[in-house]
């Protein structure tokens, strides 16, 4: 079961009002808008992102790592090294 099981209602919304928003982005470039408004927008889009991103990981930490750990064992040492390269990721972009 994935760890996001019981929010994920909550992350479907939240992705979907970010496919919102890129769709929105589009259109401002088919409508020619102002460059810096568009910039604005892919801001808050790309900050919107970021937050589900963090949800995301931080219930990742919560239970399946967590799990993982109780357990012990080589599986532990996997998804701690997982979700440190998930976390790598995630700073440099």
């Amino acid at each position: 079961m994935a760890g996001y099981s019981d929010t994920k209602q909550d992350h479907l919304r939240r992705l979907r009002r970010i496919e919102g928003q890129a769709r929105g982005l589009q259109r401002m470039v088919e409508e020619d808008k102002y460059c810096i408004d568009i910039l604005t927008q892919v801001s808050a889009a790309n900050r919107a992102l970021q937050s589900f991103a963090l949800a995301l990981l931080e219930e990742h930490l919560a239970h399946c790592l967590a799990d993982a750990t109780a357990k012990g064992g080589p599986e532990a040492e996997a998804k701690i090294k997982e979700a440190s390269d998930a976390i790598a990721r995630l700073v440099r972009s």
